[in-house]
């Protein structure tokens, strides 16, 4: 199978996608999917909306409007604080920290149980925690002065919410956050499947890259060639927080391996070359079916998830990990096989079979909001990036603006389909990311883009026009912003309000 060129991530051959995309809606739905779920779940479409779209059709099925609770209630304390902690090469870093590590703590919980935080600020600056790609109740999305106010150095915030998808997510501030998360602000949250695949193991490498300078971070936030450029890309590149992230493994062991890219601006291509690997979540959710990663375009915000089969014949091997997004390839880690017996592989059918639609023949439908993409002089900072030539004068401020803009709030029908077009009349990268709800990508420069997938998150490459589908379930204000966080910093952000339109 031939590797599609790099702004085409995920491209299967022609033949293998239409035998997919043909499938997708009569495959059935993974242990504990949808069907399983009773009445909270059925259609997955809220009752009153207008007669059904055939692309409203298609996606009934794909993921529940809500989840029936377990009643087990999970209790974290999480503090977000200085510390001087030995990453890197081990040497003492001065970095901001979630209970005193980076990457913060792994919460992990079930589908359905109730995850109860107790945040406490003990940083010099206000700051909050947003719960990226999670279906949380508007009110605990973490964003300043939409859904809650930030909270001050000393203070407390419970955030409380039922996750309703099994996947992948990341927590991180939303204030700030070009400084905060670049600091070592950012961990993962796993939301396991009421009954986990039963891999040898389950493990998370968290991609990120570090602007180092005379063995201290970087303090020049936001700078001119950051915010002219793809923002702000590091001199150390770590997993883990380590430079070289090895993980030991025994012949035979099958892994879920998930990955995350919490860097600010580096979009990384990890190369899996030479192992048996399958790509079997995109942002949380569940493909339609196990894919090859190629090199997967992973963008500032983006998850994959990988099923992987150490062979049972590969002891004393090592299989580097590679990115490949630029022309000089980075080592990202290893899998190192011991010389120890080869175990059984577990043998169970792929998680990934989730129900996609297809979301065919939607060139002439009209978007329901275009946004074009692009920068100017002027601002905080002397260069503002803007949507529809509007600036968010801060990251969490999407209520005022400069120079006079007037930035309208796009209005999303809850229940409905609607269409979305990014126009990138810029020469640099732009994540785009959708709080609040998943999308699929319906097109690239006109050209369908056949992902069997959902995202939260979009790279659109420079003179790009992505078109994407999306039915949002959940009402509320949720924000739309360049995940480069520094182009969202300089005012690449704003706002979708989900509405019901019907009693």
């Amino acid at each position: 199978m031939t590797t599609a060129p790099r702004r085409y991530p995920l491209i299967i051959g022609a033949t293998l996608a239409a035998a997919i995309a043909a499938a997708l809606i009569l495959r059935p739905e993974p242990r504990g999917g949808a069907q399983e779920r009773g009445a909270a779940s059925a259609g997955a479409v809220p009752a009153g909306v207008k007669p059904l779209t055939a692309q409203l059709r298609e996606f009934q099925g794909s993921y529940p409007e809500a989840e029936t609770p377990t009643g087990v209630v999970r209790e974290v304390a999480l503090e977000a604080a200085p510390a001087t902690l030995p990453l890197l090469d081990g040497q003492p870093l001065e970095v901001w920290a979630y209970n005193g590590q980076v990457p913060g703590p792994t919460i992990r919980v079930r589908r359905g149980d109730t995850l109860r935080v107790t945040f406490t600020n003990r940083l010099p600056r206000p700051t909050t925690v947003h719960w990226h790609g999670v279906r949380v109740p508007n009110a605990m999305d973490g964003v300043p002065s939409v859904t809650q106010p930030a909270v001050p150095p000393g203070g407390t915030f419970v955030y409380e919410f039922v996750p309703k998808d099994a996947g992948t997510f990341w927590f991180h501030p939303h204030l700030r956050s070009s400084e905060q998360v670049e600091r070592g602000l950012y961990g993962v949250l796993v939301v396991e499947d009421p009954e986990p695949p039963p891999y040898s193991r389950d493990v998370v490498w968290v991609l990120d890259d570090w602007r180092i300078r005379q063995g201290a971070i970087d303090p020049q936030f936001n700078t001119p060639h950051d915010l002219m450029h793809d923002g702000r890309w590091g001199n150390v590149i770590t997993v883990n927080g380590n430079i070289d992230e090895r993980l030991a493994v025994r012949p035979g062991e099958r892994l879920r391996l998930r990955l995350l890219n919490s860097a600010n601006g580096r979009v990384f291509a990890p190369d899996f070359s030479g192992l048996d690997a399958r790509v079997i979540a995109v942002d949380g959710l569940y493909t339609a079916g196990p894919l090859d990663p190629g090199r997967f375009e992973l963008a500032p915000g983006n998850r994959i998830d990988l099923d992987i089969i150490v062979p049972a014949s590969a002891a004393g091997q090592q299989f580097s990990i590679v990115d490949r997004f630029t022309r000089r390839p980075n080592a990202l880690a290893s899998i190192n096989v011991s010389q120890e017996a080869a175990v059984q592989t577990p043998a169970f059918p792929s998680p990934a079979r989730a129900h996609v639609p297809a979301w065919r023949d939607t060139e002439t439908i009209a978007p329901r909001s275009e946004y074009r993409l692009a920068a100017r002089r002027g601002g905080e900072f002397g260069i503002e990036w803007t949507l529809n030539g509007a600036a968010a004068r801060h990251a969490h401020d999407t209520s005022t603006h400069g120079d006079g803009d007037e930035h309208p709030v796009a209005v999303l029908p809850r229940g409905e389909w609607s269409k979305l077009r990014f126009v990138n009349d810029s020469a640099r990268l732009h994540p785009i990311h959708l709080h609040g709800m998943f999308f699929k990508v319906l097109s690239r420069d006109g050209r369908p883009a056949d992902e069997p997938f959902f995202r939260d998150t979009v790279l659109v490459h420079a003179r790009e026009t992505v078109d994407i589908g999306v039915v949002p379930l959940d009402e509320g204000r949720w924000m739309l912003h360049c995940h480069i966080l520094e182009h969202a910093e300089a005012g690449m952000m704003s706002l979708l309000d989900v509405k019901a339109t019907h009693p």
